[in-house]
């Protein structure tokens, strides 16, 4: 190829090169997790997404933003309860961009900002709840950070769907002592179940009495119940339980002398 040609070629080759840098530029590919903020000469123009689009280059500039769900775990944050014991807290708190324009306008780093917020809540709302509450009743603990969380990062485009309260730990000697107490309620409870029981025992004890003295026949029935048991356990003596009517009727024929009345 003559020198001539090449020459003049290469103005077309640099500006070939030069529009295709420009449509690199220029095409812009958001998945479908994510959204495309815009802006032009320094004004929002948008939120785009998802799909491939066009910008204009040197002009205009985007910032995509994912709308997936964000799980993250807040720190352990010393509490002092309105009991005035002190705890280790930390907590996760799953929540997601619902609007990309104000995340990427309102905040510069929502990400951090949501998880300081989540911190500083934290700390306020059980700072005024008592031990025993915070032990017992996590759920509506959940509940109130998740709304309070929630309302303050509404502005920021941000949705806190869930708060949850992992591990709450205690101090050596508070654990010390809900384990004695714990201990003492067991046996407490021991006694009152071993009390009940005595109670139900004496009350069929009772009942069973009652019967026997309307029905004396049933007495000898438990008297070859009884033998039938001691028969099964394959022992060497067997007891033959005498009947008292039997023994009583001997008594009254001989009295207590031993000389047989007439």
């Amino acid at each position: 190829m003559p020198e001539s040609t090449i020459n003049a070629l290469i103005p077309w080759l640099v500006v070939l090169f030069f529009l295709i840098v420009l449509l690199a530029m220029s095409v812009r590919v958001v998945a479908e997790y994510e959204r495309g903020v815009i802006f032009r000469l320094g004004r929002l123009i948008g939120a785009k997404g998802p799909g491939i689009f066009l910008l204009i280059p040197f002009i205009d500039r985007m910032v995509k933003m994912d709308l997936r769900v964000v799980v993250m775990d807040v720190p352990s944050q010393e509490v002092i309860t309105r009991d005035n014991v002190t705890v280790r807290v930390n907590a996760v708190i799953y929540f997601r961009v619902v609007d990309p324009q104000s995340a990427v306008v309102k905040v510069a780093d929502h990400i951090r900002a949501t998880s300081q917020i989540a911190q500083t809540t934290l700390r306020n709302v059980l700072g005024q709840s008592e031990l025993d509450e915070l032990l017992a009743n996590r759920e509506k603990l959940n509940d109130i950070l998740q709304g309070i969380i929630d309302k303050q990062t509404d502005p920021w485009g941000i949705k806190v769907s869930t708060v949850e309260i992992k591990e709450v730990e205690l101090p050596e000697t508070m654990r010390r002592s809900m384990a004695a107490q714990a201990e003492a309620e067991r046996e407490r409870r021991a006694k009152i179940i071993h009390a009940e029981g005595e109670f139900q025992a004496s009350t069929k004890l009772a009942q069973a009495a009652d019967v026997i003295a309307k029905e004396p026949v049933t007495l000898q029935l438990r008297y070859l119940q009884t033998l039938t048991e001691i028969a099964s356990e394959k022992n060497s003596t067997v007891i033959f339980p005498v009947p008292i009517d039997l023994i009583s009727m001997f008594m009254k024929r001989f009295g207590s002398d031993g000389k047989e009345q007439k």
